[in-house]
């Protein structure tokens, strides 16, 4: 089941320039485990090298966080809309 995944342009680089790529999977972890297969230059950016998510990019599956669903084992389904953003942090000065 194909879903679609939105790219920040800090990462377009390692897919071709694409801003949407399709991937299958059952979950976001095998999702997220086929993109990094198939675009090995995102290794790293997305899974961290304990398998965990990278706690520098915020997951959404159709507006919703994987960090307050089920994290690697939300389900997605056929035509779910996968969003990776770079996390935003700061602060006063």
């Amino acid at each position: 089941m194909p879903v679609s995944i939105r790219l920040p342009t800090v990462l377009r680089p390692q897919v071709g320039g694409q801003a949407t790529v399709q991937i299958e999977g059952s979950t976001i972890g095998e999702v997220l485990s086929t993109l990094v297969a198939e675009h090995p230059g995102l290794s790293g950016q997305v899974i961290a090298e304990d398998g965990a998510l990278n706690k520098f990019v915020n997951i959404y599956v159709n507006d919703d966080d994987v960090r307050y669903l089920q994290q690697l084992d939300t389900p997605v389904a056929d035509g779910d809309e996968v969003s990776i953003l770079p996390a935003v942090a700061g602060g006063a000065n």
